[in-house]
């Protein structure tokens, strides 16, 4: 041992041992990065590009081109093609080709290769077998809701009723359709049968555009008078006059062409 120096068991007092050096944190843990003993955070994924923007503009196409249909404004007979029908909308071409697409299975248009698409000209004979479909199929599934659903359920249906009217003295014939068609939806919906609705809501729709060649388009007199058989006909099935209501089934029914007709009997 070394002379002047002392041992713990000489003095008795412990031995003390010199503290550990502290740790200096180094660049990374300063900077806020990760170290070795840290548990990495996981990176954000990637979040998907939005594709509600085009399916919208689809949509917002295929509905101005169904109320131009209905309107007369594309003729029957007539090839349109997709970019000057997208500067009409003010959008571009391949919305107008998806939404044309859709028209095609509806039966509406048919697709000429390398011009566009043809509305389909549609005589009158067409127009009275869609008609009869629709009265074989509504009429029987309404005159059964009669018997079943409230009174208090069809007074709900009060407000699509006198959209009907409303959209009738507009005069325009898209937005009269657009109406009969939710009328005659919520009424079929009470049955819960979704597949009665969508080929019932197919079948209305295609009895809507106009024929070529047909008669003249019918005038806002003629909706009015359309329109004020559903609330007519609500009035009946509120009330549970069954025997009112099969009269007024059958009028609606008989009506011929238009936005809102059905034609032949029920």
């Amino acid at each position: 041992m070394r002379e002047g120096a002392q041992s713990s068991a000489e003095t008795g007092t412990p031995a003390v041992r010199p503290a550990p050096a502290a740790r200096v944190p180094g660049p990374a843990a300063v900077r806020g990065e990760h170290t070795h003993a840290e548990t990495p955070l996981p990176r954000p994924r990637p979040r998907p590009r939005p594709l509600v923007q085009r399916s919208s503009v689809r949509g917002q196409v295929l509905d101005a081109l169904r109320a131009a249909l209905a309107a007369g404004e594309l003729r029957p007979g007539e090839v349109y093609s997709a970019p000057a029908l997208g500067e009409r909308f003010g959008v571009s071409a391949t919305p107008v080709r998806e939404a044309m697409q859709q028209l095609a299975q509806e039966g509406a248009v048919e697709v000429v290769p390398n011009r566009g698409f043809r509305v389909v000209e549609r005589g009158a004979r067409e127009l009275a077998e869609l008609a009869e479909i629709r009265a074989l199929l509504e009429a029987p599934v309404l005159l059964r809701l009669s018997r079943t659903v409230p009174a208090e359920r069809w007074a709900e249906l009060r407000p699509l009723a006198e959209a009907t009217v409303r959209a009738a003295s507009s005069g325009t014939r898209a937005g009269y359709a657009e109406a009969d068609r939710a009328f005659h939806r919520a009424v079929l919906a009470l049955a819960g049968n979704e597949q009665l609705v969508r080929i019932a809501e197919d079948l209305h729709r295609r009895a809507q555009w106009p024929p070529a060649g047909g008669p003249a388009p019918r005038g806002r007199a003629d909706l009015i008078a359309d329109a004020h058989q559903h609330t007519a006909l609500l009035d009946a099935l509120i009330a549970g006059d069954r025997d009112l209501v099969r009269a007024l089934v059958g009028e609606h029914f008989a009506t011929e062409g238009g936005a809102g007709g059905l034609g032949g009997p029920v």
